[in-house]
């Protein structure tokens, strides 16, 4: 048995890690309680069997690419920084990308990751042809919108439970380069940050930072961050039409101890953080994709600023009515914390495409927390908030949520529950996640 955890570093539990060299192989690991395992970049227990854990990340090669259509067959293993690095120099680049770029192309088709263009483009579902799935029986089908319809909607967002995701195809943008166009926009509280969000609805890419230590006329002073991709006319004279995605340099050697992150230390961050950006406003810049879409790829190992215990992020999505109100809330019971978030995120975001998509019309609110105190009570509370605003988590932040919250947030439960049993009527596919939310006890 090993230990294991996803990279909030909570839960930490015990699990039988397969390591499996052939498709075949993987058929044969599959038991009562597996799940399929990437890069483990979940942040709490979805990529944890309940009794078996099957590691990926050996699977990373392409079948075939078409440089006419954009169109990729890749296995699941590979992650999406292999992806970009191999075919952005061609041109190319995938749709979707999350906050990181260390995610595996299974993982990304089970989380139905997005970005910072949900709320235009849609989610990583959105761009893939058909998924090569191991079903919990044994069976391995090829799904699509047309074939096997319902196993493709159920695993687009299905957090790994309808099987093993084993290959998968899709489509790629071609684009000129591998830099940003970045606009900075200084929002001076939570309205300002919300009209100027709603003002880049025509943007490609569009997030806001929060300063969830500000208070009073200042609560929710933001930075926004609009983008587009830049031509080659937009770059300076002699630079490479793609950048290099070096690996991260520098590295946080040690758990910090907890009290590095307190009331002083985020406070100084954020005003630090909020001021020197603000100068950047205004005007536009061309930037490379790395720091645009993956701003904490640049630190290696962060997740160890929160200690060895972890640490929980608590990512909501809000319908549009009445979200103003309950972002509002939110953030004032944060600011009076004493561990206010230092990482938080503001994001819109459109209609999912799976059945357990966690995107729906509305606003979605990232922050991250160290385990300790009464954190997980106050989560409590803040759920409560989101549940009565008609809201959701994402499971593939989550690591505490209840049963009541998440039932009450995602209303297609029973169908994708249906469907997971006709393809796994024994119930092989099980993770800590689908035990603590999705299984009968």
């Amino acid at each position: 048995m090993t230990l294991v955890s996803g990279w909030g570093r909570f839960p930490v539990v015990d699990s039988n890690v397969l390591r499996p060299r052939s498709f075949a192989a993987v058929g044969e690991a599959v038991s009562a309680g597996t799940v399929a395992r990437g890069n483990g970049r979940a942040y709490g227990d979805a990529a944890i069997g309940a009794a078996r854990t099957v590691a990926m990340t050996g699977f990373d090669r392409v079948r075939w690419f078409d440089p006419a259509s954009g169109r990729i067959r890749l296995e699941a293993g590979m992650l999406l920084s292999d992806l970009i690095e191999t075919f952005g120099p061609r041109g190319f680049l995938p749709f979707v990308v999350p906050g990181t770029r260390f995610v595996s192309i299974g993982g990304a088709i089970a989380a139905d990751v997005h970005g910072k263009n949900h709320h235009g483009e849609g989610g990583f579902g959105r761009y893939l042809d058909s998924i090569l799935l191991r079903t919990g029986q044994g069976e391995v089908i090829e799904t699509s919108r047309e074939q096997n319809s319902d196993a493709f909607f159920a695993t687009v967002g299905g957090m790994g439970l309808t099987g093993i995701i084993l290959e998968a195809t899709m489509r790629l943008r071609p684009v000129e380069t591998g830099w940003i166009r970045e606009r900075v926009i200084s929002a001076s509280d939570l309205d300002a940050a919300m009209r100027a969000l709603d003002a880049g609805d025509a943007a490609t890419y569009s997030v806001a930072w929060l300063d969830c230590a500000a208070r009073g006329r200042d609560l929710g002073r933001a930075l926004i961050y609009l983008g587009e991709h830049a031509g080659r006319d937009e770059l300076a004279a002699g630079a490479a039409a793609f950048p290099v995605g070096k690996d991260p340099g520098l590295g946080v050697p040690v758990d910090l101890p907890s009290i590095t992150l307190n009331r002083l230390s985020i406070r100084a961050f954020n005003e630090l953080y909020y001021r020197v950006g603000a100068r950047r406003a205004g005007g536009s810049q061309v930037v490379s994709l790395y720091p645009y879409f993956f701003p904490l790829d640049g630190l290696k190992d962060w997740n160890r600023i929160y200690g060895k215990r972890g640490f929980l992020q608590h990512q909501c999505v809000i319908p549009e009515q009445g979200a103003r109100e309950v972002l509002g809330d939110i953030l004032q019971r944060v600011a009076h914390r004493g561990d206010a978030s230092f990482l938080a995120v503001l994001k819109k975001l459109g209609q999912g495409d799976g059945i357990l998509s966690f995107p729906l019309p509305g606003y979605t609110l990232a922050l991250d927390f160290p385990l300790k105190g009464d954190i997980l009570n106050f989560l409590d509370e803040i759920d409560r908030l989101v549940v009565a605003a008609g809201g959701r988590l994402y499971l593939a932040k989550d690591a505490r949520q209840s049963r009541a919250t998440f039932a009450a947030g995602y209303p297609a439960l029973q169908r994708f529950n249906a469907i997971r049993r006709s393809l796994d009527p024994t119930g092989n596919i099980r993770s800590k996640l689908s035990q603590r939310l999705f299984d009968e006890v």
